[in-house]
């Protein structure tokens, strides 16, 4: 069964990864002509084959739009016009399931109202995006010296589908829990179903935290560097980021990592496209994608503003199956050095950078 996935630029300025003469355009003038392109394919993705021996091909399918236009500049029917056609094309291709990336998975009802209209099946990937982001916070922790019992977590963005996702799965192993949402009724409703909790609007409770798990859907970035407290481990889900890129430049004391970066099973997979990662490795919700259809599955499988453990756990165990499996640890773009992950680490044991027997 083959495959596709919508990709899109996250800031009109990424438009230079499929065309460098676009450098040449300000800014408005590369917006306008966004919103005269259509759908197009973007590469063939080749090389995909799970442990069991099964294969998969599939495209990736270039939606001209920055989140900007989605929420703000375009009508949502015609922002739901735009990616159905992108469904289209994948079914003209062949493929049976398509992959709804980055903001695509965001815009309007998450998916609900496209796999309606679609000609083929439909997933957003945060079932498999939660799972990662769970599977590699928790290594992140170990590797620091953050015992979960006796630590605090925060969610921000508590009331999505995956921070409610995280909040549920994961409160349970820590002491504390603050969750937090734009809409205090809503995140206060969440705390029904999470022990040792308390719900607030305000970004600045997080500076409690010993790890800090976030994915709103905020276009820009929401959490700078006094929003977190040394030695604190940071799981970045959101596309575009929460953090801010300056917080890279300001803090070595805390550990910034991307959820969901994963390794793709196949000794010559070829996304035929530079997204930024290292040959053979996808975001989390590209390979759940991948994942069905490995299993032959063209099921919807993750739509809507909810998610189940048990869909969770399900893709975790395709996962296992066919071997995809975590590809270390990346933060802003970049592979984290060992190195960074050791001043953090000892950041909680001495205070500083520096152990103390070396000064």
């Amino acid at each position: 069964m083959k495959f596709a996935f919508i990709i899109h630029p996250l800031q009109t300025r990424d438009l230079s990864r499929f065309a460098t003469w676009t450098k040449l355009f300000p800014e408005f003038m590369l917006e306008k002509m966004m919103l005269k392109k259509k759908p197009q394919i973007v590469s063939h993705i080749k090389g995909i084959q799970s442990k069991t021996g099964n294969t998969t091909e599939g495209w990736f399918i270039g939606l001209p739009l920055t989140p900007d236009l989605m929420m703000n500049k375009l009508p949502l029917e015609d922002v739901y016009e735009r990616i159905i056609k992108c469904c289209e094309i994948a079914a003209d291709e062949g493929a049976s399931i398509i992959g709804l990336g980055a903001f695509t998975s965001v815009v309007g009802d998450g998916g609900v109202t496209i796999a309606s209209k679609s000609p083929i099946a439909v997933t957003t990937g945060n079932s498999y995006t939660v799972e990662t982001a769970i599977e590699g916070s928790l290594a992140a922790c170990s590797m620091v010296g953050i015992i979960p019992g006796e630590s605090t977590l925060a969610i921000v963005g508590a009331t999505g589908s995956i921070g409610q996702a995280c909040a549920r799965i994961l409160a349970p192993r820590f002491g504390h829990t603050i969750l937090v949402g734009r809409d205090l009724t809503k995140t206060k409703q969440i705390l029904k179903h999470i022990d040792h909790a308390k719900a607030t609007t305000s970004l600045s409770e997080i500076k409690k935290a010993d790890l800090v798990i976030t994915v709103t859907s905020s276009e820009t970035a929401v959490l700078k560097s006094s929003h977190f407290k040394s030695g604190a481990v940071i799981c970045d889900v959101a596309r575009p980021r929460d953090v801010s890129h300056k917080v890279s430049k300001e803090r070595d004391d805390i550990l910034v990592i991307e959820g969901g970066v994963v390794k793709v099973p196949g000794a010559d997979v070829d996304f035929g496209f530079n997204f930024g990662f290292p040959q053979g490795t996808a975001y989390a919700c590209m390979c759940e994608t991948i994942m069905l259809a490995l299993e032959q599955n063209a099921e919807s499988f993750t739509l809507g503003k909810s998610l189940t453990v048990k869909q969770i756990e399900q893709t975790k165990k395709w996962s296992k199956k066919h071997g995809f499996e975590l590809a270390g640890f990346r933060s802003f773009e970049k592979a984290l050095a060992n190195d960074a992950i050791q001043k953090v680490a000892n950041y909680r044991v001495f205070g500083s950078s520096t152990p103390l027997s070396s000064i």
